[in-house]
């Protein structure tokens, strides 16, 4: 079949498709022909060799997708040949066919494209978890979401609203902002001034937000501690600035904050009830039309270079795609 293979560390334009053994059939897996796979920044790091998980060589990157049942291995119950079904899966989503684990997969809502259920899996339940579980958002409250017009940004943007939040969306750029009104943010500003911080404050009659939904840390992070409501929430998703900022943490005190993190990626090993409870609720969304993942570009699998490029330089919006 028709895969990326990785065998030493490399820079992601140096990626090509190659021919790879089928993956085997498990106990516990369904086989998978993959219609459409999710690109995710962790992608870039992990061919690098610089993400904190590194698989020995050879291996198939991608660990979200789309596709149709092909065959249902040993006690694996409730999908049949011929299921369409999105999933989450460790490595293997960049190849025309996969293994999938039966717990990371889901059937697809009826009317759902591949290439939307291949946007799913990551980011949206990130999203869901980070601002119920985590967050505790509740109706009526103010929401902000920086890089509001990524893929899980524009995730907790439509999230947000379908809890009834107010959501003021920060982005880089005109373009972007209006990405993440046609999501669903009721207020945009651009954070690449040096007066977004003020702009959340006026948009909040002072009060600041009280719930900040953080995917960048570095001067983003340290600007969100000075528009954060009273009893507000910061929520810590990741660092794509590159800075992982420190706190003083008279300021927590002071404006009596919770600093909160999530790693979505470790329920599966520590609350594993979880996954299924968040899958549920998102589907559910989905189905009374409060989610849709937004897609930037389908690429063919022999340009993930060019895919991963276009989501690591950020040009790119939602959720980048490749259909083997």
């Amino acid at each position: 079949m028709r895969a990326i293979v990785v065998d030493r560390w490399m820079e992601p334009a140096d990626l090509r498709v190659r021919e790879a053994p089928e993956p085997e059939l498990a106990p516990g897996t369904l086989a998978v022909e993959v219609r459409a796979a999710g690109c995710n920044f962790f992608d870039l790091l992990m061919v690098r060799g610089q993400y904190q998980v590194k698989p020995p060589f050879p291996f198939v990157p991608g660990a979200e997708l789309a596709g149709v049942v092909r065959a249902v291995g040993a006690g694996v119950e409730g999908f049949a040949a011929g299921d369409r079904v999105l999933a989450s899966v460790p490595l293997g989503a960049f190849a025309e066919r996969a293994v999938v684990p039966a717990p990371g997969a889901w059937r697809m809502p009826e009317g759902m494209s591949f290439e939307a259920g291949a946007s799913f899996p990551i980011v949206y339940p990130t999203s869901y978890a980070g601002l119920v579980f985590r967050a505790g958002l509740r109706r009526g409250e103010t929401l902000l979401v920086h890089a509001a017009a990524g893929g899980v940004g524009i995730a907790a943007v439509q999230i947000g609203k379908a809890l009834g939040a107010r959501v003021i969306a920060t982005a880089g750029g005109a373009d972007k902002l209006e990405v993440a009104r046609r999501a669903g943010a009721d207020v945009a500003i651009d954070y690449r001034g040096a007066d977004w911080v003020d702009q959340v404050r006026a948009a909040t009659d002072g009060h600041g937000a009280d719930v900040i939904y953080d995917p960048v840390g570095g001067d983003v992070f340290d600007g969100s501690l000075r528009c954060i409501a009273w009893n507000g929430r910061l929520l810590v998703i990741g660092f794509a600035s590159g800075r992982i900022p420190e706190v003083k943490l008279n300021r927590v005190l002071l404006k009596n904050i919770a600093l909160v993190g999530l790693h979505w990626g470790a329920h599966a090993l520590h609350q594993p009830e979880r996954i299924s409870e968040t899958l549920a609720a998102l589907l559910a969304l989905y189905r009374e039309g409060k989610v849709e993942p937004v897609v930037y570009r389908t690429y063919p699998l022999e340009e993930l270079p060019a895919a991963l490029e276009a989501l690591g330089s950020r040009q790119s919006y939602g959720k980048v795609v490749v259909a083997p």
